[in-house]
């Protein structure tokens, strides 16, 4: 069970009034005393009060679709997930450091910010190829269409190279897979960011007309995606994980930006791979209605709203071997416990 909504309550005013101390080098527990739930909840004010920075900087205006904001997002996001699943590496503290250090340079409004993605704790440097594509894309004029993905790609394949030197291939592909899926499309997307003038036919000699001023095209079709993670074997709103709610609502609000429609939203139901066939597909069909109940609530029209079922057939954690406890094996299954929310959405000229 995620134990964040047990501390947001109590502790809701010690995040505003904690969270502008915290700067790059805010130390985690050390993992040998990460044993006790006073260790554990000071950890989670930390993670909070990171989270809450990031949400302040949007709200003064920084758009969900920057680069930084999601890179610092991202960084955040997968020190939050290690740190959940007991890793007792070096790898939670250096990512919660990245994404601290990008919020404190966005805060200080410093300029230029970095465009590099450091390999924390030794990282292996996995997919020479898919590394080389991010750099493209990220010298393309088109990157404001594709930010967010660029951003949270480069983070998954440092995710995926820490899980590869630590445990193996094997832990480190679900998170290869992710930055596949993030980077594939970007180069189009990119190209069809940029404004390109139709061609102006001359008119004929004979009857000679002023030159028409070019007509431009701007495209602005972009697409982002947030996944909602599950309890296991539960479906109901308060079960999901609160992080991932939280992002939910950035990603809502980034699709409701000025200039900006929402076209399409789908959501993909997915379970883990423990029960029966047919009790995860009904596990993961209800979560889908969790979500949809949820965006609706949210203000989002359902007519936009489109629904599909997966079960446990397509996981993104394969989580082999043996674990300590039935405990540890599930927070490992955590990202298949999801619902694929994926947006699509249209900025007008």
């Amino acid at each position: 069970m995620n134990p964040l909504p047990f501390f947001r309550s109590a502790a809701a005013c010690l995040f505003v009034a904690a969270w502008p101390l915290l700067a790059p080098g805010q130390a985690l527990t050390a993992p040998a005393a990460r044993i006790g739930d006073r260790a554990i909840h000071a950890d989670y004010l930390a993670f909070e009060a990171a989270q809450v920075r990031i949400k302040a900087l949007n709200q003064r205006g920084r758009p969900l679709r920057d680069y930084h904001l999601a890179k610092a997002q991202c960084w955040l996001d997968v020190s939050f997930h290690e740190y959940t699943r007991n890793d007792r590496g070096a790898f939670p503290q250096e990512a919660l450091d990245q994404s601290l250090a990008l919020v404190q340079l966005m805060e200080q409004n410093a300029a230029p910010l970095p465009m590099d993605t450091a390999l924390v704790n030794n990282a292996d440097r996995l997919r020479p190829d898919l590394w080389e594509l991010a750099g493209k894309v990220k010298a393309h004029e088109g990157l404001q269409c594709v930010a967010p993905r660029v951003a949270c790609a480069e983070v998954e394949l440092v995710h995926a190279g820490n899980e590869n030197r630590q445990q193996g291939w094997r832990h480190g592909n679900p998170y290869v897979q992710m930055a596949e899926k993030l980077l594939a499309p970007a180069v189009a997307m990119a190209e069809a960011c940029v404004p390109k003038p139709v061609p102006v036919v001359a008119p004929p000699p004979a009857a000679p007309l002023a030159e028409p001023a070019p007509v431009i095209q701007l495209p602005r079709a972009y697409e982002f995606q947030v996944n909602l993670l599950f309890n296991h074997a539960l479906y109901e709103r308060e079960q999901v994980r609160a992080m991932t709610l939280k992002r939910l609502d950035l990603a809502i609000a980034r699709a409701r930006e000025a200039g900006t429609r929402l076209t399409e939203v789908q959501l993909v139901g997915h379970a883990d791979r423990t029960g029966k066939p047919a009790a995860n597909q009904a596990l993961a069909q209800a979560r889908v209605k969790t979500v949809r109940d949820t965006l609706v609530a949210k203000g989002v029209e359902p007519s936009v709203i489109k629904t599909s079922v997966k079960g446990e057939r397509e996981p993104v954690s394969a989580c082999p071997g043996k674990f300590k406890s039935r405990a540890e094996e599930l927070e490992c299954l955590l990202p298949n416990r999801r619902v694929e929310v994926n947006f699509a959405a249209l900025r007008q000229p």
